[in-house]
């Protein structure tokens, strides 16, 4: 496996070192956070809190959605 040197800010350097996992190299950090993850790998993420909290919130957005599309038809229809 090559490498490359690549060069980052102060800050960029100090945010991956935060996200770093002991024993963990900066590619390994770098391919995890930026892998994409299989839905079965979030399971187990959140709490019945977390859940319940997401839902009133897709449901409050999903109403707002429906009363305006309702209006925008209405207002098609004058």
């Amino acid at each position: 496996m090559g490498s490359k040197t690549i060069s980052v800010s102060d800050e960029a350097y100090a945010r991956l070192k935060a996200r770093k996992k002991p024993g963990e190299s900066f590619s390994d950090t770098i391919n995890r956070l930026t892998s994409r993850k299989r839905l079965s790998e979030l399971a187990g993420v959140l709490d019945e809190n977390d859940i319940r909290v997401i839902e009133k919130a897709v449901t409050a957005i999903r109403s707002q959605s429906k009363d305006r599309i309702r209006e925008l038809i209405a207002e098609m229809s004058e």
